[in-house]
């Protein structure tokens, strides 16, 4: 996630994009990437809300600043932890200058030369806080019913998708499962919340999962996000993307090939392995693959290698 203020910063070492500085940082990226190779590339951003001002991952998730912590807002006053500030309920003066700086971000990824953006509506963060009736305790029109809890979530993605290309795409990422039972979101309000955004002009639905109550009780396994978005994809008419542990060829291959999600995101397998999808590619003896051309000796001669030992260990089993 890359954070439209200072204030929104999940932590101190989280990427930006309010600053002329910032801009041009990422446009030498981004322009790096078109003119050397065929990848496009997609900005999440989004606004940590009563999730901020934590240290970084590997110090301690979701551990407050030693020193130094900023003021942290949300739509209710409800901390994320006993250990977590109690932010600021956010008033219409918060939620005008958010919207904006959300705005401001998008244009920002304009001149940067993004080819797709992503708005982070997930895990507990600020606009999470409005959708997940365990955070959102207003009694205003912000509050309440679904509708009412996606009224400002929706109105920054329409302020975003309004200035944002389009002919480019746009999506929005969204936790379709607090964990809690019937007492949060569930999968079935998950797939009104996919139909929403698809309705406001989102192109695309990342369905992720949790991270939106410290007391969630997720269950973890293979693929096991998946199922979210096979519903709001089959259910809601919606096209998605599946996330969460999902790690294998076969994997990706039996989500697209079953209709659950028309796209599948890989995080950590590609943390420690950069060259996860040519090494997949070069499994299958896939050859449509884009290779930078400083590597196409390398995929050339794994893709040989690997269809040999292949054949091989066919023709011990025979």
């Amino acid at each position: 996630m890359t954070c439209v203020s200072a204030e929104g910063r999940i932590t101190p070492g989280c990427a930006g994009m309010w600053s002329d500085e910032q801009t041009s940082a990422w446009r030498r990226i981004v322009d790096f990437v078109h003119e050397n190779s065929d990848a496009k590339v997609c900005l999440q951003l989004g606004h940590s809300g009563p999730k901020g001002s934590t240290k970084v991952g590997w110090e301690g998730y979701d551990v407050p600043l030693d020193t130094g912590n900023w003021p942290v807002m949300a739509a209710s006053d409800v901390a994320w932890s006993d250990h977590n500030q109690t932010p600021t309920p956010m008033t219409r003066i918060d939620m005008d200058r958010v919207k904006g700086e959300f705005v401001a971000a998008t244009r920002r990824a304009i001149d940067a030369g993004f080819d797709m953006v992503e708005l982070h509506a997930a895990h507990g963060y600020l606009l999470s806080s409005f959708i997940t009736p365990l955070m959102n305790r207003r009694s205003d029109e912000y509050g309440g019913s679904l509708e009412n809890r996606l009224r400002f979530p929706l109105e920054v993605f329409a302020a975003m998708r309004d200035v944002w290309p389009i002919d480019r795409p746009m999506s929005v990422r969204i936790s379709a499962n607090d964990w809690m039972g019937d007492y949060g979101v569930t999968p079935d309000e998950a797939v009104l919340i996919g139909e929403a955004f698809a309705r406001a002009g989102a192109d695309l639905i990342d369905v992720s999962a949790g991270q939106t109550w410290a007391k969630g009780n997720p269950v973890y396994g293979r693929m096991f996000q998946t199922p979210f978005s096979d519903r709001i994809r089959n259910e809601g008419d919606v096209r998605t993307m599946a996330v969460g542990n999902i790690y294998e060829t076969d994997h990706v291959n039996s989500i697209l090939a079953a209709g659950r999600a028309d796209l599948v995101a890989m995080a950590r397998p590609h943390l420690v392995e950069p060259y996860w999808t040519l090494h997949a590619a070069a499994a299958a003896d896939y050859r449509g693959i884009a290779v930078p051309k400083p590597y196409l000796g390398g995929q050339q001669q794994l893709t040989r290698n690997l269809k040999r030992a292949a054949e091989m260990e066919a023709a011990l089993k025979a």
